[in-house]
């Protein structure tokens, strides 16, 4: 018997902006994924189901078998809560970019020049 190549689904979570403006450490957050994320409801489960987690200068890569059913939806969930635990919720959001990947964005704020038409 041949067995085919196991499936792998990655997720990509972009941090460029607040990487850029030195507002997010990138490490630190990859550290709080990786204590925090759920398989089978267990967090500390990564290494033992195949699930890697691994970090790029300012995107953090999750790569999990298919057939695990790793959800994207998670990922939005901790990077929300870690954003709100270092007080940068009112600043910034996470924004799916594309089916595998959410970035994180500041909120667009209209400076409220005082231009009145008469």
């Amino acid at each position: 018997m041949v067995k085919g190549k196991k499936s792998i689904v990655k997720f990509v979570i972009d941090c460029t902006q607040p990487v850029d403006d030195k507002v997010l450490d990138v490490a630190q957050f990859e550290k709080y994924l990786h204590d925090r994320l759920k398989i089978g409801g267990k967090t500390g489960q990564l290494a033992t189901s195949g699930v890697v987690l691994s970090r790029d200068r300012t995107k953090l890569t999750v790569a999990s078998p298919a057939e695990l059913g790793f959800s994207k939806r998670q990922l939005k969930y901790l990077s929300k809560r870690y954003l709100k635990k270092q007080q940068l919720k009112n600043y910034m959001r996470v924004v799916a970019a594309s089916k595998n990947s959410y970035e994180m964005r500041y909120y667009a704020i209209s400076g409220g020049d005082g231009d009145d038409e008469e």
